[in-house]
């Protein structure tokens, strides 16, 4: 019997198969006789292993199972008919799918059969391959036919074809995916979202009911992406592996679970050595698809920041009053403060480490225009030279109490370019047990080659003193300390000479991060306003004026720390008394200023400038930006600057793109008053 007499009368077009193709499921008809006497044909089934009635829709799934056995390669028993999908308590059947090729139960690719002029059933289709994580889908109608890639549960892309047994949809697709091409189509500048709404979004639809600890399992998405991307920065041809290329969402947990471990060996102390990525593939999946087309790697960090700043706002850093530094803080005293290539520097509450990854900043901006070679876009990616790596590695120490925020500044540590960190999780204010901390196993593992450069910067043979150059901090304000045997180490913890009963945390972090500075060492240190105004606290003020040469001091705007705390604080800047470099004297300048441009709005959303320079807007679509497209948020506490590689002359050209701010004034005022730190410099923008 032939096809188109069983086709007689129906609409089913057989074009897109080949004659080869239709004569052989021809040759397998057989023709049976119901109880009536009448003749039916039916063929054995491909697939089911039984004799099946052949209808026009049951010839257009044989012949289309043919042509995925034959031309696809696939094995029959990854093929099903009929598959269950499910609604609920309501069963859907789809035509054919075949079965993933590392999980039978797990749809790979779906396929729809529908008659030659309908052109109804797509949408029902995505909703089959959404609901079973199937990567593909194949849609038809006998004459023509269609094929998609599911990138997301909202989103399908067209595709010339599926792979077959042998092939990935990346070896279809043949896509590069460079770090180029992430740079030009970088999700965040396109659609004006951050990654914390991405973030956001992927705890609605996944992460809020996978049953996973979401801080640890973004965390390790993060750094297997930027141990991707610097891979990508230094090697131009390189295509980016964490992206969903076509895998099935097995085939993707592996290859984004290979990327992990790299990361992890390279990158060490931050996971455990047999930490693995506990979402689900279909979760991940998701959560993969939503952060491939973003670029992590930013000039400031601005990005990854903002990330685990919401990511660790429920964890112990917020209960205990310490929150993530803005950048633009940070670079105002990082500026202030013009830490040189040959001193250290430590941060003793580095929350994510933002002051000594912008000190890395400020000091290899430095020695790249002093070494007349372009200052880098990506900063934080690109190869760094001998000496650069070198002072990272000699120069710059961090210490936080919190395990998390020490992973995530270690990350940020390592991604800064020098293959191992002094980023050391210890309580600074509880010294006195550091050699009891630093001997246990698992500790001396992670932190021990850090820790012994961290020793060779002491005074003495115990933690009390060290000789550092530059401190800077933000200290947590929330909570008091009550142990005495803390207290009675520190003169303000003492009173009448007895240790208090409690005393704030940030006030023992003065006393403490003024031991950390050699004689001539200058600190900047966030506090609350009250112990500048405060008349109980005029004894600290006291016993820093006697210490040190009190520099600036400069107001915060009250939405700083916001959405978190609307505390309102002041940045203090000293140096300690010298004979060489600070000489001390009993009556001398100190710089005061206030912001004004607030950087936030009360709601704690940044605030850009806007594209023509007049008034703010929270949408970085139509917000000013640098050159490399990040929006510049509204402050005035330094001026934003571009900087521009002059070819022809071999030097960077500094284009300014908004006015000069705090730390611009503080400048002149440090040069005028002949401040050891900038009394030979020219004005650093």
């Amino acid at each position: 019997m032939k096809l188109y007499e069983i086709l007689k009368g129906s609409e089913y077009s057989l074009d897109m198969f080949s004659q080869e193709v239709i004569a052989e499921l021809e040759n397998r008809i057989i023709e049976r006789i119901d109880k009536k006497g009448k003749t039916y044909p039916v063929v054995s089934c491909l697939v089911r292993n039984k004799e099946i009635k052949l209808t026009p829709e049951e010839i257009v799934r044989q012949l289309y199972a043919a042509k995925l056995i034959n031309d696809y390669g696939y094995p029959k028993s990854r093929l099903a008919f009929e598959y269950p999908i499910y609604f609920g308590r309501e069963t859907k059947r789809a035509d054919i799918v075949i079965r993933d090729n590392d999980d039978a139960n797990v749809a790979y690719i779906i396929v729809e059969l529908k008659k030659p002029k309908a052109k109804d059933g797509r949408e029902q289709l995505k909703s089959y391959t959404h609901a079973t994580g199937a990567s593909m889908a194949v849609w038809t109608n006998g004459t023509t036919i269609a094929y998609y890639q599911r990138q997301n549960p909202n989103y399908f892309k067209d595709i010339p074809n599926i792979p077959n047994v042998h092939q990935t949809l990346e070896d279809i697709l043949q896509t590069p995916f460079t770090m180029d091409d992430l740079v030009k189509n970088d999700k965040l500048t396109k659609t004006g979202k951050s990654l914390k709404d991405l973030i956001l979004e992927m705890e609605d639809e996944v992460l809020a009911n996978a049953g996973v600890d979401v801080f640890e399992e973004v965390f390790k998405l993060i750094f297997a992406k930027l141990y991707d991307e610097q891979i990508g920065a230094t090697e131009k041809d390189y295509n980016l592996v964490f992206r969903n290329s076509g895998q099935s969402d097995i085939q993707l947990k592996n290859k984004i679970e290979d990327l992990f471990r790299k990361a992890c060996s390279k990158w060490t102390g931050v996971f455990a050595k047999d930490a693995k990525i506990a979402l689900t593939p279909p979760h991940l999946s998701i959560c993969v698809s939503s952060l491939e087309g973003v670029k992590l790697f930013n000039s400031n960090l601005d990005v990854v920041d903002e990330a685990f700043e919401y990511l660790m706002s429920k964890s112990s850093k917020g209960e205990k009053g310490q929150y993530f530094t803005p950048r633009y803080v940070i670079d105002m005293c990082v500026k202030m403060l013009n830490p040189q290539v040959d001193e250290t520097m430590i941060d003793t509450a580095a929350g994510s480490s933002g002051f000594p990854v912008h000190t890395i900043f400020h000091v290899w901006k430095q020695m790249q225009i002093a070494a007349n070679k372009p200052v880098n876009h990506l900063f934080t990616a690109t190869p760094k030279s001998h000496a650069e790596i070198e002072y990272v590695q000699d120069n710059v120490f961090a210490i936080d109490f919190d395990e998390k925020a020490v992973r995530v500044a270690r990350t940020l540590n390592l991604i800064a370019g020098d293959g191992h960190t002094n980023v050391l999780h210890l309580n600074t204010l509880d010294w006195a047990r550091w050699n009891t901390v630093t001997k246990e196993e698992t500790w001396v593992d992670t932190y021990n080659d850090g820790f012994k450069k961290l020793k060779q910067l002491r005074v003495g043979n115990d933690f009390g003193q060290f000789n550092f150059a530059i401190l800077m901090a933000n200290p947590p304000f929330a909570g008091e300390i009550k142990e005495g045997q803390i207290l009675s180490r520190y003169d303000l913890g003492m009173k009448n000479g007895k240790a208090q009963k409690s005393v704030s945390r940030d006030i023992l972090f003065i006393e403490r991060n003024l031991s950390f500075l050699k004689p001539g060492g200058r600190m900047a240190i966030v506090l609350p306003q009250g112990r500048f105004n405060n008349s109980s606290d005029k004894t600290i003020r006291e016993y820093i004026a006697e210490r040190c040469r009190i520099l600036a001091v400069v107001g915060l705007h009250g939405n700083t720390f916001k959405p978190h705390t609307g505390t309102k604080t002041s940045v203090l800047f000293v140096q300690k008394w010298d004979d060489v470099l600070c000489p001390k004297v009993d009556d001398y300048n100190i710089f005061f200023a206030t912001q004004q441009k607030e950087g936030k709005n009360n709601s704690g959303d940044k605030l850009y400038w806007k594209s023509d320079k007049i008034g703010t807007t929270t949408d970085p679509k139509l917000a000013l930006c640098d050159k490399y497209g990040h929006p510049v948020v509204y402050h005035d506490l330094l001026a934003t600057v571009n900087y521009n590689w002059n070819e022809e002359k071999k030097c960077n050209e500094i284009e300014q793109i908004t006015p000069d701010g705090i730390a611009e004034a503080f400048v002149e005022f440090a040069k005028k008053e002949r401040l050891s730190f900038f009394a030979d410099a020219p004005l650093i923008k």
